[in-house]
């Protein structure tokens, strides 16, 4: 399929210091060496300004620390780089945090979206055929049966303050679209794994807690099901709705790794104990089984059929190799798990503080 003639306008990445930002933010540089990359993150406790650091020195990067709520702060980011594509990625994604703090999540993830928006069409006049494109989770159409799949027409059903936030961000965006002719494209994806994922998430939750000996919670039973596909996949997916996606469309992306949730942290688990020298299989018994959380949807899966077909895009990481490699990056970097669950505790100290406080 065909790629937009011009590509040498500046890309915006906002939530660029985290997780999959700042992949993306990597492979933006790889594929276009020379053209300029603006970054937006608010560095809250899951930003991390580190992940950005090989781009640092770079004369076509710039950083921004800014909060994407500040509406000012985003006029004036588009009046000074005017970018072509903008990647929005900031959000609130914890679950859980959701549940214990709602208005947050709506601040950020619907308010946040509002006001990039609103920056983008005030900003974007004609000529330059830009892109905005905005990236969603599959939870926004909610839970699954045993069987079947979402697509991008599947109803949107969410469960938890987190999802539904991210569908009222969605719905904003696709409303902009329709009413004022914004070029927006809507992306969602499956659950992400890879290197640099911040230690709320399972995988380096698991991996951290198996190398310290501790307890290895597990919702329920276990028998939750997600599907899931390495963050370099997703990423290469994102750019490939910025270059050939239709204006109004909604893309899905996954791999078609359904994974139960006890049986890859027992997966993670041998992956910890073969790496570390244990007997495989001994640290299965860490795991504890504690009461589900309020919503937990039982199963997510994604049929990206129609996605690779319209974006000549496939994912190309195995879910065992890029697994086993991401076991191993967070077993190699321990001091940043350290490092970054200590900001996690920074911020909830602040966060019980306030919440106590009332405000």
């Amino acid at each position: 399929m065909p790629e937009r003639s011009d590509s040498s306008g500046a890309i915006l990445v906002t939530g660029a210091a985290g997780f999959v930002g700042s992949t993306l933010a990597r492979r933006l540089r790889r594929r276009w060496p020379t053209r300029p990359l603006v970054a937006i993150d608010a560095l809250t406790y899951a930003g991390d300004r580190q992940s950005l650091a090989p781009l640092d020195g770079d004369p076509a990067f710039t950083f921004v620390h800014a909060d994407i709520a500040d509406r000012e702060a985003m006029r004036a980011t588009f009046a000074a780089h005017r970018p072509q594509w903008v990647f929005h990625l900031a959000a609130e994604t914890h679950v859980d945090r959701s549940i214990l703090d709602p208005l947050a999540f709506v601040r950020t993830n619907v308010e946040g979206t509002a006001s990039l928006l609103h920056a983008a069409r005030q900003a974007w006049g004609e000529g330059r055929d830009p892109r905005f494109v905005m990236v969603s989770t599959d939870e926004v159409y909610g839970a699954l049966g045993p069987t079947g799949a979402f697509r991008a027409d599947s109803p949107l059903d969410p469960s938890s303050p987190y999802s539904a936030s991210k569908a009222g961000a969605d719905l904003l965006a696709l409303a902009w679209h329709r009413t004022y002719g914004l070029p927006v494209v809507v992306t969602r994806c499956s659950n992400n794994y890879g290197p640099r994922q911040f230690p709320e998430k399972l995988i380096p939750v698991v991996v951290g807690r198996a190398l310290a000996g501790e307890v290895v919670p597990v919702y329920g039973t276990g028998d939750n099901v997600r599907d899931w596909i390495h963050v370099d996949d997703h990423a290469d997916g994102l750019i490939a709705a910025a270059e050939r996606g239709a204006p109004g469309a909604v893309y899905c992306f996954g791999a078609d790794n359904e994974q139960q949730n006890l049986a890859l942290v027992h997966r993670i688990l041998d992956a910890v104990d073969g790496l570390t020298g244990r007997d495989v299989g001994a640290s299965r018994a860490l795991v504890r089984f504690v009461t589900d959380r309020p919503g937990h949807d039982f199963r997510y899966a994604i049929d990206a059929d129609e996605t690779r077909r319209a974006l000549g895009w496939a994912p190309r990481v195995s879910f065992a190799e890029g697994l086993a490699a991401t076991v191993r990056w967070f077993i190699d970097h321990a001091d940043w798990c350290r490092r970054r669950r200590e900001a996690a505790r920074r911020f909830e100290e602040v966060w019980y503080s306030r919440r106590e406080a009332g405000s």
